[in-house]
């Protein structure tokens, strides 16, 4: 009798094992079936060339159906981004087009008027347009390259180049400001080289130089230097000017973000934005260390 019902008992233990094995592998196999349809779903998708294969009630034809639903609004999303950036390049193309040729007469007039005779209010006046018409330019030209650089009309082209001509071009650049205030600037000599797009990290360093210019006094100091290390090289751009209060230290890379305490001097706003959307865009990063009152020391950090 025990025999019996161990017999028995093997029997039942092999059937259910049996079953359940067989369970498992119809099983393996139709999620097998599901993820490899999904995954020549997403292989479809991204030729251009999905469409629903199956119409009846099954979990796969319902999968199929959601791709479907997703991939077409993913598909429409990617259209209208590419209307919008259309429009929005139209509309860069017209506001340059049409403000440069304004802009310029204005400051061609002015500097005629410059010539000529005047009385001192007179000669005044003519000072604040010539003034004021640069500063417009700038803004003008400023604005149209941030919305050119967020709308990704214009694209950065990093290359592996060497440091020091980049640098000398910005020292030239800012050279002559800097000698009109009677400020002693440094550069130097560096044999680093790192991954950079030329025309617009000059930019952007030129704009971090260009700030050190316009908030360092007469008689002060500035100092542009290139730190190399492993896998990343640091060109410090070092004044000795007003400086940075700590509180604000994190805005000044906003968007038109002015200090209270410099609202008075020339200056938009937009350089150190644009400067840090342009070395972030080459895969680097821009921070400040300043101390107010002693000066400031800005890192730009590229990968070497």
């Amino acid at each position: 009798m025990n025999r019996k019902l161990v017999i028995a008992c093997i029997i039942v233990t092999t059937v259910v094992v049996f079953i359940s094995v067989t369970i498992v592998i119809i099983y393996y196999k139709k999620v097998r079936k599901i993820l490899e349809n999904a995954a020549a779903i997403i292989k479809d998708a991204n030729n251009g060339q999905f469409y629903e294969k199956r119409y009846d009630e099954s979990m796969l034809s319902y999968l199929e159906a959601k791709f479907y639903e997703y991939i077409s609004a993913a598909e429409v999303s990617r259209n209208n981004i590419i209307n919008e950036r259309d429009r929005i390049k139209g509309l860069i193309s017209d506001i340059s087009h049409q403000t440069k040729t304004p802009i310029s007469n204005i400051m061609l007039f002015a500097q005629i008027l410059d010539e000529q005779e005047l009385d001192k209010n007179s000669r005044k006046y003519v000072q604040a347009i010539i003034e004021q018409s640069d500063k417009l330019d700038f803004l003008v030209r400023s604005l149209i390259k941030t919305s050119r650089l967020e709308a990704g009309i214009i694209s950065l082209h990093p290359e592996y180049n060497n440091c020091m001509p980049m640098l000398e071009m910005v020292f030239n650049q800012i050279a002559p400001k800097a000698e009109q205030k009677g400020i002693v600037l440094n550069l130097n000599v560096t044999d680093a080289a790192a991954v950079f797009d030329v025309k617009w990290t000059t930019e952007a360093l030129y704009n971090i130089a260009d700030n050190a210019v316009k908030y360092t006094p007469a008689g002060g100091m500035i100092t542009i230097e290139v730190v190399k290390y492993e896998l990343f090289i640091v060109i410090k751009v070092t004044d000795n000017g007003i400086g940075i209060k700590e509180d604000e230290a994190a805005q000044i890379f906003g968007r038109f973000y002015r200090s209270p305490d410099v609202r008075d001097r020339e200056g938009v706003g937009l350089g150190l934005y644009l400067a840090r959307q342009i070395v972030s865009g080459e895969g680097g990063y821009i921070k400040v260390k300043s101390e107010y009152g002693h000066g400031s020391v800005f890192f730009v950090y590229l990968r070497s």
